[in-house]
């Protein structure tokens, strides 16, 4: 035997011997620790699993409401909507009493419509954007059915010069102003709704409309 063999064979024995001598320390704690990451591994499917099934089932629920409103039938896709709302899993639950407040709205249940976007925009959990839109949902329909500080409750943080939402949360504003005979406060309203470069076409001509409305009752009445 060479003595690069003989030094190769101690080499081998010896590195047996290490791995022996680590196994007999931390085999078990190696053996636990394998057991675990399979266990982890085996739990992320099941509720994975779990949680694409509750959501699948959620899903077709909401798209089973839907059809019935658009079918025409209110009062049972605001039952099947009302049962996601306290049965629903992820996002569905908020999808539904958002939909559910847009049938009731459109049924001219303004209040029980109302109190469903607020119960969306006082979720803390929803995002910003759904709440916002919400609140201006709730905003647009006290306009009529409400008094100017009931809208102004609702939009009045949404009419800020960065709040994409603002053009419609002024209109809603300034709308209830005018109702309520406040026009120097709507005619500002409407104003600011013209002098904003970035406000939709269709909205700026209803402001200018107005404008134009108010100042000519204010030329008549003077």
């Amino acid at each position: 035997m060479s003595d690069d063999s003989f030094i190769r064979e101690v080499n081998e024995e010896f590195r047996q011997d290490q791995m022996k001598s680590l196994w007999r320390r931390y085999g078990a704690l190696a053996v636990g620790i394998a057991a675990l990451l399979i266990l982890a591994t085996a739990s992320w499917v099941g509720y994975d699993y779990w949680s694409t099934s509750r959501a699948n089932q959620a899903g077709d629920a909401f798209a089973q409401a839907l059809e019935l409103a658009d079918e025409g039938q209110t009062e049972e896709a605001l039952a099947a909507l009302e049962e996601l709302e306290t049965s629903g899993y992820g996002d569905y639950p908020m999808l539904a009493r958002l939909r559910a407040a847009t049938l009731l709205a459109e049924a001219g249940r303004y209040e029980e419509a109302v109190a469903k976007f607020d119960a969306v925009a006082a979720n803390g959990s929803a995002p910003a954007a759904i709440r916002d839109l919400a609140n201006l949902r709730a905003g647009l329909i006290l306009v009529d059915h409400g008094s100017y500080a009931d809208v102004a409750a609702r939009v009045e943080t949404l009419t800020g010069d960065d709040n994409h939402m603002r053009h419609t949360a002024r209109e809603a504003l300034a709308l209830a102003a005018w109702k309520e005979g406040d026009r120097e406060n709507a005619l500002a309203l409407f104003e600011q709704i013209i002098d904003d470069p970035q406000a939709p076409s269709g909205t700026r001509q209803r402001a200018e409309m107005m404008s134009e409305l108010i100042a000519g009752s204010a030329s008549e009445s003077g």
